[in-house]
């Protein structure tokens, strides 16, 4: 008799790590850098139809379950549910001596049932010392009368970068500046599979929020300043971190931040005040967090500041009517660090905290990051108690957040991705992360052909940047600021060494110049100039994040922008290596440069990527995807209204920017043909085809990213001069040519109207791609 066994069947939380790990072993096995073109397209349009599609619902997140868990839960457990709190709460020491402290822990999970602890004390920490610490975290959980597992939450901004020797990536601006969706999506998934590898499910970012004001501190956290481009890297982000089944154990919760509108403040300064009519919050602010939210976004950080008088922590409207109702939300909303405090101190909303706490509930906020006391917990129960904040809207909140922690599969095991076979900083994960930033780095200029470099010259490498890891990778590097030199990997190339290795020692020579800010040795910089044969010139800014780096001022410091003036002076070709990320003004420097390059901040791979470049050894193919201004004073993005006088010879000249958005040269030629725009039929699908030629004209390999532009003559809102609406990232050889077919549809048409609605009007449009025009009409 034949026995009946079950099926062996394999979890789909395994399938995705396996899919994961083939796909990153394929990509490894591709040729690298440029003139190894690879497949050869990367489309926006299919990216994005292809990844909308939400995660999976993760193991067990019924809504049977919660309902029966939030059913048994007093409504102390409810509160406690709600509160975030930071990891000093649970822990002493700091830095590596970081230690759970067994009474701190069991007062926050035993005592409060803390729903979440976030972040890190000091530094990044060994995932050794993380499962120490999570595994404590959760054992106390279970201990609970519920054993309601902990929610830990992580800055992860351009790679798990709080935890020792995971892989950093370019930072997010500069990813974008890739205009490739396949690289954001495969750096996300590394940066997933190590924050989970360390035990940790969740992480806060990406960040969406437009990047349309240059001196904003976070600006190199955003993806710049267009809609669309934020919108496609956003959704790769997105998709990367939470994959197709939320509860494996190489994937995290994304948390989409800062929602909405934090990221254009008038003065330019970080947590200040916007102003922003609800028309153009919508044209630009918002679809980068609805096409997020479609894409299966979980969970949703709140804006610190405010918008129109309103901050975001007490903002119903976008919270409830617009995040929840419009876009879809089905996730929960946590509040940014002590923000519902500021209520009361900063944007003066409240008389005292308790007024704070309900109003910010009431609004929309499902989590408070407290984060360094339980205020929170004690004011909301008093509040719920007195029925000032109803049961039904802490309900609302807990039930949320319960299932997303269903969904990441902790109820299950709260140490999901602690065994999994993820290597932090994988000499594979490495090789993507320098993938990455060999495309993100953007040939300005490139007079004469002065780049590529030859391998034999002499060259004076010099300025602030040329020999730290610390500009090459911003802010959110192993500390907050991303300022400690302690913390950097030893065996990483700085600018300085990855040319001494390129062209040997014997051939380079080294004289600092300046600090940022500071002159230090310019005439010796300037002697050794006039011996070499080129000068490569490492300016920029140092690292900051948030607050601390606000300025006042965009234009380079005077110290950089002197030694550059002193070396120019000398006749040498000079080369501009930019590391910053903001675009400072180089303006009084600009012309007498041979070469501009712009490296942003492109990670512990950088210097080695910024060598490959100089070199010849890869070909560049980034595009700027913000707008670099040429005056403080004059700071405006591509798709700005026309203004009076720029449409002549002499306000063109005054108001253009030092580069404009979009641009990018390679060591190749690509010229545009045969484009052709067909006709929307009134029977048909209304759909309009675009189809154009890109030939590389010149003599080497090269990657050309392929941008479509719309431009509508009439509108009954003033239109801006162009809009991006589709782009694609080409690989060709030498003489190869390829045709595009791209397919725009009514809702890239259409504008926010008069009454703040979505609306296509009747009209003559002109599409622009590569310097050709063709318009159509729209009846």
């Amino acid at each position: 008799m034949l026995s009946k066994e079950k099926p062996v069947t394999t979890p789909l939380w395994k399938l995705s790590q396996i899919v994961i790990v083939l796909a990153i072993c394929i990509f490894m096995a591709l040729p690298s850098g440029a003139d190894n073109p690879g497949a050869g397209v990367v489309d926006s349009q299919t990216f994005l139809q292809r990844n909308l599609t939400p995660a999976g619902p993760g193991a067990g997140a019924s809504a049977a379950a919660v309902e029966k868990l939030v059913g048994q839960l007093t409504l102390k457990e409810k509160i406690g549910q709600m509160t975030q709190l930071e990891i000093g709460m649970i822990t002493d020491g700091k830095g590596q001596d970081l230690r759970i402290n067994p009474e701190k822990l069991h007062k926050a999970v035993g005592e409060y049932g803390v729903g979440s602890i976030l972040n890190v004390n000091d530094e990044a920490l060994p995932v050794q010392k993380w499962h120490e610490i999570i595994r404590a975290i959760q054992e106390e959980a279970k201990k609970s009368r519920l054993k309601i597992p902990v929610l830990y939450g992580i800055d992860t901004i351009h790679g798990a970068n709080y935890i020792v020797g995971s892989t950093l990536f370019p930072q997010p601006l500069a990813m974008a500046a890739t205009w490739n969706p396949e690289l954001m999506l495969r750096g996300s998934q590394i940066a997933a599979a190590e924050t989970r590898k360390a035990g940790i499910p969740w992480a806060f970012s990406p960040v969406l929020d437009a990047g349309r004001q240059p001196l904003w501190s976070r600006l190199w956290e955003t993806f710049g300043e267009d809609t669309y481009l934020a919108t496609v890297m956003g959704v790769a982000t997105v998709r990367g971190y939470e994959g197709s089944d939320l509860s494996s154990p190489v994937n995290v919760s994304a948390s989409l931040k800062h929602y909405v509108g934090y990221s254009f403040p008038t003065t330019g300064g970080d947590r200040s005040p916007a102003l922003i009519p609800e028309n153009t919050l919508r044209e630009y602010f918002l679809p980068n967090f609805a096409a997020a939210v479609k894409a299966g976004a979980h969970t949703v950080m709140v804006n610190s500041s405010e918008v129109n008088g309103i901050p975001g922590h007490t903002n119903s409207y976008l919270l409830k009517d617009v995040l929840h109702g419009e876009l879809g939300l089905q996730g929960f909303v946590v509040s940014d660090w002590m923000d519902i405090k500021k209520l009361v101190g900063v944007h003066h909303i409240a008389a005292n905290e308790k007024e704070a706490t309900r109003i910010a509930v009431l609004a929309g906020i499902d989590m408070s990051m407290v984060p360094s006391d339980y205020s929170f917990s004690n004011l909301l129960l008093e509040l719920a108690q007195e029925g000032k904040v109803p049961v039904n809207r802490v309900d609302e909140a807990v039930k949320r957040i319960l299932t997303v922690k269903y969904q990441l599969g902790l109820f299950d095991d709260p140490l999901r991705g602690m065994e999994s076979k993820t290597v932090i900083g994988s000499p594979e994960s490495r090789q993507a992360s320098l993938e990455a930033a060999r495309e993100s780095i953007t040939l300005l200029k490139n007079e004469n052909h002065t780049l590529p470099l030859s391998k034999t010259a002499r060259i004076l490498v010099t300025g602030p940047d040329a020999d730290s890891l610390i500009p090459l990778n911003n802010g959110w590097s192993y500390t907050w600021q991303g300022d400690r030199a302690s913390m950097y990997p030893k065996d990483r190339p700085t600018i300085l060494k990855a040319i001494q290795e390129k062209i040997g020692t014997g051939n380079v020579t080294y004289v600092p110049g300046t600090t940022f800010d500071r002159e230090v040795d310019v005439a010796k910089a300037t002697e050794a100039a006039s011996k070499a044969d080129a000068v490569v010139i490492c300016i920029g800014e140092w690292a900051y994040a948030e607050t601390p780096g606000n300025i006042t001022d965009l234009t380079l410091p005077d110290a950089q922008l002197f030694l550059v003036h002193k070396i120019e002076e000398t006749k040498k070709p000079v080369i501009l290596v930019l590391t910053e990320g903001r675009p400072r003004i180089i303006s009084r420097i600009a012309d007498p440069a041979k070469a501009i390059v712009m490296a942003y901040n492109p990670g512990n791979e950088g210097g080695q990527a910024i060598a490959d470049i100089l070199f010849g050894d890869v070909n560049p193919s980034g595009k700027l995807p913000v707008t670099y201004p040429r005056w403080p004073n004059r700071l405006f993005t591509y798709d700005h209204k026309v203004f009076e006088g720029e449409g002549n010879g002499e306000g063109k000249a005054q108001g253009a920017p030092q580069f404009e958005f979009g641009s990018g040269l390679s060591y190749t030629s690509f010229s545009y043909s045969q484009l052709h725009v067909a006709q929307a039929t009134p029977s048909g699908n209304r759909a309009i085809q675009v189809e154009v030629t890109v030939k590389n004209a010149g003599d080497r390999a090269g990657k050309e990213v392929v941008q479509l532009y719309l431009s509508k003559r009439f509108a009954s809102v003033t239109p801006p001069l162009k809009r991006l609406k589709r782009f694609a990232k080409v690989s060709l050889q030498p003489g190869e040519s390829r045709s595009l077919s791209f397919e725009l549809t009514p809702d890239d048409l259409s504008f926010i109207g008069l009454d703040n609605k979505r609306v296509v009007e009747p009209g003559v449009f002109d599409v622009m791609v590569g310097g050709l025009q063709q318009s159509f009409e729209w009846k």
